[in-house]
């Protein structure tokens, strides 16, 4: 009997999954990771201000000088010069002692008492017997002065009273020091605050996040046809708008997926009925029994044909147009292209005595979605040309007016009833009350391409003015939007 056994992962592919996992971002370790950064950023602020108080005080320096004067204030009394230098002596030991085991500050203080009268040294530190300290500026007040004895830098302070001169040596404290020693003093304090302050905002965020996984859950759950709304009901603020994006995009998906299944079933119906002729035609012409009856049968076919193929490239532009991607925009002189496209359609005028007018400017040169332009231009001109009686007029203006460039196309022909101008741009609608062959998309390409550009097409009076005949299509594109002029 075979048996499948699966084999166990490696420990190599068990971690590559883990550190997988962990590489992964997440919204709960991104949460933890700005606490941290905020941890990092309140020690340097604190570091920064202790630093700053620091500064201040070095400045004025008031520590040294109490303690100065202090100790000047106790040798005042005293008027035996041994007396004096063992009493400096035992000061200078004990507040050194207390220096060293507080650790707050650097370094030993250094303590030298002067006969004033003499100016014989009575006790000098020992570490003051190697050093060559400058000379000691005795004036009446208390002061302090920065020195460099033996490339070492030192507060100097000198007071005296009415027998004695006394001088204390502090070393200065580097900068650098005195961020490493806060840096450090500080450190514990908020190492053991984080704690405190991280696995809160860790179960906030967790729990935060949790209807947000709920209603991906939902989401999951449904088919891939189901455009119906997602039904969540969300009660958080930061969820509502979510939730009402996803409901609008599948009502769009929806109302997409009905025009799209409708225009299907249009495309259809509107390429079997030229199909059934061509089917018709050919059977008319394989037993025709003469050969203007097979004449007749093979123009008629031609007509389907033609028709089938003007209704196929008419698709395949609405396909085109609808589609996300733009192509790149072109650089064109829109006035002698516009003459261009006039000289093309004027055989077709001439044919049925139609008089085709342009009012443009000599140049106009812009930048803009050819295509989409095309398809606006050839489409008005076609249904102007298809609709307009023999012997009528069609005119074609173009020019740019305040932002906007607008082509305005207009005839003397039946017209269109104000009643039909909502539903003339919709895909299939071919009006009533006129006899020419078309499939009714020629004017719903013109809308989708006016969109497309960002812009409008509107219905408007023809050459006849209003209440006269003809029809015209007045359409407008924004120049600072999809198309941009050129120097």
């Amino acid at each position: 009997m075979n048996t499948n056994v699966t084999p166990a992962p490696s420990r190599s592919s068990r971690l590559r999954v883990l550190w997988s996992r962990l590489a992964e971002p997440t919204l709960v370790r991104r949460s933890v990771a700005s606490v941290m950064v905020a941890f990092v950023l309140v020690w340097a602020v604190l570091l920064g201000y202790n630093y700053h108080r620091y500064k201040q005080a070095i400045t004025y320096d008031p520590g040294l000088l109490k303690y100065g004067d202090a100790v000047l204030a106790s040798l005042a009394g005293m008027t035996d010069a041994a007396h004096a230098a063992a009493a400096l002596a035992s000061t200078d030991h004990w507040t050194n002692v207390r220096r060293r085991q507080s650790g707050l500050l650097p370094g030993t203080l250094l303590h030298e008492l002067q006969d004033r009268a003499s100016g014989r040294t009575l006790y000098a530190a020992s570490g003051l017997q190697d050093k060559q300290l400058p000379p000691a500026t005795v004036g009446p007040d208390s002061g302090l002065v920065e020195a460099t004895v033996q490339g070492r830098p030192y507060r100097i302070y000198t007071g005296q009273n009415g027998r004695w001169v006394l001088r204390i040596l502090e070393p200065k404290r580097a900068d650098a020091d005195y961020l490493l020693y806060n840096g450090r003093y500080l450190l514990p304090y908020l190492l053991l605050a984080s704690p405190f302050v991280l696995l809160p905002v860790w179960l906030s965020v967790r729990n935060g996040l949790r209807p947000l996984q709920q209603l991906a859950d939902r989401i999951a759950q449904r088919s891939g046809d189901e455009l119906q709304p997602v039904g969540f009901n969300a009660r958080h603020r930061e969820l509502k708008p979510l939730e009402q994006s996803l409901d609008a995009m599948l009502a769009q998906l929806r109302q997409k997926v009905e025009r799209e299944r409708a225009f299907v079933q249009d495309a259809a119906h509107e390429i079997r009925t030229p199909l059934a002729v061509i089917s018709a035609q050919v059977h008319v012409m394989a037993r025709a029994s003469s050969e203007q009856e097979r004449t007749r049968a093979q123009a008629h076919m031609e007509e389907a044909i033609a028709r089938t193929s003007h209704l196929t490239q008419q698709l395949l532009d609405l396909a085109a147009l609808d589609e996300a991607q733009r192509p790149v925009p072109r650089h064109l002189d829109l006035a002698q292209w516009l003459r261009t496209a006039m000289a093309h359609a004027a055989p077709r005028a001439m044919a049925r005595w139609v008089e085709l007018s342009l009012d443009a400017p000599d140049k106009l040169p812009a930048r803009l979605d050819l295509f989409a332009w095309e398809s606006i231009v050839h489409n008005l001109i076609d249904n102007a040309l298809r609709y307009v009686q023999e012997g009528g007029n069609v005119s074609v203006g173009l020019k740019q007016e305040d932002g906007q460039l607008r082509l305005v196309i207009q005839d003397d022909g039946p017209g269109i009833a104000p009643a039909e101008h909502q539903r003339i741009f919709e895909r299939f609608y071919r009006g009533v009350g006129h006899s020419a062959n078309g499939s009714g998309l020629g004017l719903a390409i013109v809308r989708q391409a006016a969109w497309r550009m960002g812009g409008q097409v509107q219905v408007g009076p023809g050459l006849g003015g209003s209440g006269g005949p003809g029809v015209g299509f007045f359409v407008s594109l924004p120049l600072d939007r999809m198309i941009e002029l050129t120097a």
